[in-house]
This record gives C-alpha cells, sequence and structure tokens, in this order.
C-alpha cells in the first residue's frame, strides 16, 4: 500500500500543524485543551483520589487497593490505581476517605510534583487522548514562580511524556493577551491607530495590548501583577490570601449559624453552587442591607435541591450572604480568612500601580484586566473601579488632571489565561519561542529558565 504524503514530504510525527496542549492547573481547577479552541475541552478539579475498580483493567483490578501510602512530604501514589478530577470526588465521597485527597496545587504553586506528574498523565492520555512525543505542550506557571520549579516542570515533561515541545507562559501575560484578544472593536481599533503613528508598528502593536495590571482571582489566592510590554514587574507583585475558597467559606459560615438543613457532605458543594449562581457585588454595602429590610420577599430566596444519599429534598433561605460574601473582596476584615491588616482589593492593586515607575502607572490604571472565575460576580469590576477611583481622588492637587482608570470585563475572562495560552500557541512567532525535545537534550532542563513572550518585544 502506497505511503499517503501531503505535500513535497511526509509530515514529521512532531509537526505544528499538529495542535499544541495547553494545561492551565490552578488551586481548585485544571483547564485542558488543544490551542485554537475558544473554550478548553475539560474543566476538572486539580485533585487526586483513591483508585476504583475502573480505573485499571482486567479482572484483578476489582480487588486492588486505593494506592495510597504515607510518606514525607505528601500521600504516594501507585501509578495506575488513583483518579483525578470529578472521579476522585466521587470515589473519596463514596469511601468516606476525603482524608486520601490529594492537592498538588497550593495557593497557585505545585507542592507535590509526584501528585503534579500523575496528575498530567491521566490528563494527557485518559482525557485528551494524546500521545504527547505529537504534540507540543503549553503550561502557565504562576507569577514569581522560582526558576528550580520551571527545571522541575521541564524534567517531566521531556523526560517522562518525551513532548515535543514546551512554553511555559505567565499567567499574568496569557490574561492580558486574552483581554485584548478579546475587546470590542472599537478599542482594537483605537489600539491599531496609536500603533501605526509609531516607528516600529510591531514593537507598538505588542506594547498596546501587554501593557495593563491584572488582577486574577483564583481558587486558592488573589495574584495582582502589574506587566508592561510584557514583562512582569516583579518587585511591585502583591498575593492576597481572600480568594474563591474564601467566600465558599463565608457562604458556608452564616449557613451553619443561621442553622440551615443542609447535610454536611453536600455543605461545601451546596455553598459552591450559591456562590456561583446566587451571589453579587454590592455597590453599596449598607444600602443594601437596608433594601433586603424593605423589601425582602424581592431580595431573599429560597433553594430547592435533592439528598443523593437519602433521596429527600431540603430548602435552604438565602439571605444577606448573597451580597456579603463577595464582599470580603473589598472588606476583607468581615472574614475570617484574611489576617488582620489585609488591605481591600481597590487599595492592593492602587499601591501595586503606585510601587511601579511613574511614567508607567497611567497606562497600567487605565487597563486593569479581571481573570479568573471568582471575578464573575455582577458587578464586580464595576466596583472595582469605583472604589480605585475614589482612592485616587483622594489624592489628587487642586488642578490636577484625574486619572482615567479602566477595568475591563471580557466574555473569556473565566479561562482567560487558558485562552491566552490557546491564542498564542496559534501565533506564527510560537515556534521560536517554544523549547523543542532537540533543544532539551543539547541544553538541559536550564532551557526552560528563560520564556519569551514574542521574539520582537
Amino acid at each position: 500500500m502506497a505511503q499517503l504524503q501531503l505535500g513535497p514530504g511526509p509530515v514529521p510525527i512532531w509537526s505544528a500543524t499538529r495542535p499544541a496542549v495547553v494545561m492551565d492547573c490552578g488551586t481548585g481547577f485544571s483547564k485542558i485543551g488543544f490551542a485554537g479552541n475558544a473554550e478548553p475541552s475539560f474543566v476538572i478539579p486539580t485533585v487526586l483520589g483513591p483508585g476504583t475498580p475502573s480505573t485499571v483493567a482486567g479482572p484483578a483490578s476489582a480487588s486492588a487497593t486505593a494506592g495510597l501510602g504515607g510518606r514525607p512530604g505528601g500521600p504516594l501514589l501507585s501509578d495506575l490505581d488513583f483518579t483525578i478530577g470529578e472521579d476522585a470526588l466521587a470515589a473519596a465521597t463514596a469511601g468516606s476517605a476525603g482524608a486520601d485527597l490529594t492537592w498538588p496545587v497550593r495557593r497557585g504553586v505545585v507542592g507535590d510534583w509526584d501528585a503534579m506528574e500523575r496528575f498530567w498523565q491521566r490528563s494527557l492520555f485518559h482525557y485528551l487522548r494524546v500521545d504527547p512525543e505529537e504534540h507540543c505542550v503549553v503550561v502557565t506557571e504562576p507569577p514569581l514562580n522560582p526558576p528550580e520549579a520551571r527545571e522541575a516542570m521541564a524534567e517531566i515533561m521531556f523526560e517522562t511524556f518525551n513532548v515535543a515541545g514546551l512554553y511555559v507562559g505567565v499567567q499574568a501575560v496569557l490574561a492580558l493577551y486574552a483581554g485584548w484578544a478579546s475587546a470590542d472593536r472599537a478599542a482594537k481599533a483605537a489600539s491599531a491607530a496609536s500603533a501605526s503613528a509609531a516607528s516600529a508598528p510591531s514593537a507598538a502593536a505588542v506594547s498596546a495590548h501587554l501593557t495593563g495590571t491584572v488582577v486574577d482571582v483564583g481558587e486558592g489566592v488573589t495574584h495582582i501583577i502589574p506587566v508592561v510590554d510584557g514583562y512582569v514587574l516583579g518587585g511591585a507583585i502583591k498575593s492576597l490570601p481572600v480568594a474563591g475558597r474564601a467566600v465558599t467559606g463565608f457562604v458556608q459560615q452564616m449557613l451553619r449559624d443561621r442553622g440551615e438543613p443542609v447535610p454536611p457532605e453536600m455543605s461545601l458543594e451546596v455553598c459552591r453552587r450559591i456562590k456561583e449562581g446566587h451571589c453579587y457585588v454590592a455597590p453599596d454595602m449598607l444600602r443594601e442591607f437596608g433594601r433586603y429590610d424593605r423589601d425582602p420577599a424581592k431580595y431573599l430566596r429560597s433553594l430547592s435541591l435533592a439528598n443523593p444519599r437519602t433521596g429527600q429534598d431540603f430548602q435552604v433561605e438565602l439571605g444577606y450572604e448573597r451580597f456579603l460574601a463577595p464582599e470580603v473582596f473589598f472588606s476583607p476584615g468581615i472574614s475570617g480568612v484574611a489576617p488582620p491588616g489585609t488591605p481591600s482589593l481597590a487599595r492592593a492593586v492602587d499601591d501595586v500601580i503606585q510601587a511601579c515607575p511613574i511614567d508607567t502607572r497611567r497606562a497600567l490604571y487605565g487597563n486593569v484586566v479581571l481573570s479568573g472565575g471568582s471575578t464573575m460576580f455582577k458587578n464586580f469590576g464595576r466596583r472595582l473601579a469605583a472604589d480605585m477611583t475614589a482612592a485616587t481622588g483622594r489624592r489628587l492637587q487642586p488642578g490636577a488632571t484625574a486619572i482615567e482608570i479602566a477595568v475591563r470585563s471580557h466574555a473569556m475572562q473565566r479561562f482567560a489565561v487558558w485562552f491566552g495560552g490557546s491564542l498564542m500557541a496559534c501565533d506564527p512567532a510560537f515556534g521560536s519561542v517554544c523549547h523543542t525535545r532537540e533543544q532539551y537534550q543539547e541544553y538541559g532542563p536550564s532551557i526552560c529558565r528563560t520564556n519569551y513572550v514574542f521574539r520582537d518585544a
């Protein structure tokens, strides 16, 4: 049988025509998929759990144990008998083994590389069903990630999976890239017009959409990162311990104090559902209390749910927690998670920009980009802009020009980091910034210590 050929010769097995794999692994959830898509193929919890008989082929797997054994530094998972994502949570719940769950990412940073390697293995082979040798891989990293972590990542990707290429992208830069790509046509036209007036159009175009302040609110930590021309200003980065998990915990505590009949095994999932579907940011907390008191029938809600274990229905009444839970971002003192002295989100963003060089501050104020699922609350961006405007207005001298503050929300805000990686892997310049397998074999894992955004930036 004649061999099928495309073009002048056979296509190499590592050809760039095969889409790159993009993986954004956060504290709570991981987004995995292929470059060129608008949304990730899978969004699964970043967790590993005990195995089940269905995880291993063969009749002997029915008697397999969970494969979890203790060792210093974390639980040791067997090579095959483990689950990830929703399967891990379901297996742990069924076996009442919640203590056996392993979360490899803590506060945005990988804390257990053995578990992370197994998570990537199951993500590539079981979920995406790809051969890593045929694809380049884009992996995201938090700001100020140490170079040793990049080398460990490179060793796993090239030594274990033998990927065709690896690019480690900073989450803030990818979120800015996604924000520019999702902007409206008028904003892009203005950006292109300003870039055309410069002598070097390519550098100006890159500068136009890779300069801004990224507010990345994840599940475990909130990062505020200033980026100028695609380069992160590491000395001004600030992290806050208030994130999506704090909002969920606040809802859980309020329901518990009020004595709502929520089953303990369903408490976390019910509170997460309330947070995502019924909470919002109030422009003024005191006024919102008055609205609830004047017309409770309009604002108070009742949620009917079923307990899958007992089959009985239960009802949860929703009240002030609808707007008080997201208020922890703007008034951290009401939450028991934030340590004393934790600044509000608006003040933290203002402090970050004030710590940057003076000639970059107006550009950073004018492009505050939201990223992460915990920024999807209604009126989140409007409240942040209003608080920042009030803070900067108090500092202005009489007759000074007001600072224009723009907090940008976009359609891809929930998966901004992953979408930015998807766009970058489709860019023609991606081949010049991606570290190939041949380069790794020649120079070793140190090649991943530096990851350019674009060669011409």
